[in-house]
């Protein structure tokens, strides 16, 4: 198992801690050519290689399971939300219970983003490649992509703009726009559907090798936003959505995973894609819908931290 986790640890100590490291140095323009690259280019040439090896008999199965993870998040992320307003109401003395609707709605929301949106493009598939036998990441694109739609352009999108402190224009078209562009989406389908097509041995060694530039200027852009935080509000309840993300949405998952016979490295890629860091994505959100940046940017942060304490567990407990 130290092998594995020093496996897993290696590429994300290495790039993520240079990207914090050249944070001081780098500028806004740059990160948004990074970030807008990855986007348009990186990510969807990743998930095309990936789809070119990935056995789609699953196909129905992964998206479901996807999409319920992000439902049991919302569920939990609401239920312990309530919870903790209740016991932080009846704490508090009658002088001090006079709150800000507007600005408690945006928290809200933000911790619902930040327990739900898992950073599955980057972090879990860097994790599933070194984890996992090749023949079993097919399940981490499906889970990844169906997170990417369903999630990050779709449910997110709606919980964004219903919690958000400022009126945003969010017609159903221009969501439905945004679903239909999305580039990942587009090259994972036309991976799955050129399997068959044989590239020269040249060829597919340059689009294997060009996998991992990818996800290793991913990690880079993941450190450099890190460095780049300097607000580190909200701690309290920011750990609380960190320990709904990384512990307790995946051991949920992993448990009712065995309970149905599903058992080996399928159990361990839903355990780990369920319980990703938060992705960046919930920082594009905060700025279109004004909100709690600080609960954000400290969940993103808590979040990485709680991975590297919860990988090993999910290692003896899942693998």
């Amino acid at each position: 198992m130290i092998d594995n986790l020093l496996d897993a640890y290696t590429p994300l100590f290495i790039w993520i801690g240079l990207g914090i490291v050249l944070s001081s140095f780098s500028t806004v323009i740059f990160l948004k050519f990074l970030g807008q690259g990855l986007y348009w280019v990186g990510v969807p040439l990743q998930l095309l290689v990936l789809a070119r090896h990935t056995n789609s008999s699953e196909g129905g199965l992964i998206p479901g399971v996807a999409i319920a993870v992000l439902l049991l998040s919302l569920v939990l992320a609401l239920l312990i939300w309530w919870s903790w307003q209740w016991f932080n109401t009846n704490k508090a003395q009658p002088e001090e219970k006079t709150v800000d609707v507007s600005a408690m709605k945006a928290s809200l929301g933000s911790f619902i983003l930040a327990a739900i949106l898992g950073n599955t493009g980057f972090v879990g598939l860097v994790l599933t490649e070194v984890l996992l036998s090749p023949e079993n990441t097919d399940w981490a694109v499906l889970f990844s992509v169906t997170t990417n739609v369903a999630g990050t352009y779709g449910i997110a999108v709606l919980i964004a703009s219903y919690f958000g402190q400022r009126e945003t224009e969010n017609h159903w078209w221009l969501q439905l726009r945004d679903i239909v562009t999305v580039p990942s989406l587009w090259t994972f389908f036309i991976g799955l559907n050129t399997q068959f097509v044989e590239l020269p041995p040249l060829v597919e060694s340059a689009l294997d090798q060009a996998v991992w530039v990818v996800i290793a200027l991913a990690l880079l852009l993941v450190g450099l936003r890190l460095g780049k935080m300097r607000s580190w509000g909200s701690l309290a309840i920011a750990a609380i959505a960190s320990t709904i993300k990384v512990f307790i949405v995946p051991l949920l998952v992993g448990l009712v995973a065995t309970y149905l016979g599903v058992v080996g490295e399928h159990r361990l890629v839903l355990v780990l894609m369920s319980g990703t860091p938060t992705g960046l994505s919930v920082l594009i959100l905060a700025e279109v819908y004004d909100l709690d940046r600080d609960l954000l940017s400290s969940t993103i942060a808590l979040t990485f931290l709680g991975l590297f304490l919860a990988l090993p567990l999910w290692l003896v407990w899942f693998s």
